[in-house]
């Protein structure tokens, strides 16, 4: 299932949006087209975006200049350290499931249900867990 942020009422009715890391660092890089995306997600009301902590972990270098255009995306999200108990066995359920993915990206996909929405670089593994979610919609971008 797939939301596209380009087609208006499609990904609006997401719940939440949530970023993997290479989403989170696409949408960082400063381009015109992550900047267009930026501000269509804000007036879609899909902004700001909810970022699990270990998303943040994947995502950055340890090196702050290289960092920096993350870091100040991350200003700009939401984001949560929640991992409970009920979320680790929902995100190890999906990940069995699809056969496939890192712990992270169950994490994600496990975040955004229900209804949520997923930006993702590279879409496989995440789509591939999200047939197994509740109505999660996976949008490459």
């Amino acid at each position: 299932m797939r939301a596209s942020v380009d087609e208006p009422g499609r990904a609006r009715g997401a719940a939440r949006l949530v970023l993997d890391a290479g989403a989170l660092r696409r949408l960082a890089d400063g381009s015109p087209r992550s900047a267009v995306l930026l501000a269509r997600l804000r007036s879609s009301g899909l902004w700001p975006a909810l970022i699990p902590s270990v998303v943040v972990a994947e995502a950055l270098t340890g090196d702050a200049a290289s960092d920096r255009p993350v870091e100040a995306l991350l200003r700009c999200c939401d984001v949560t350290d929640h991992l409970d108990e009920g979320l680790a066995r929902r995100a190890a359920w999906l990940r069995t499931a699809a056969n496939r993915g890192t712990v992270v990206d169950a994490v994600v996909v496990a975040l955004a249900e229900p209804g949520g929405a997923v930006l993702v670089v590279n879409r496989p593994t995440i789509e591939a867990m999200a047939l197994f979610a509740d109505g999660v919609f996976v949008e490459q971008i």
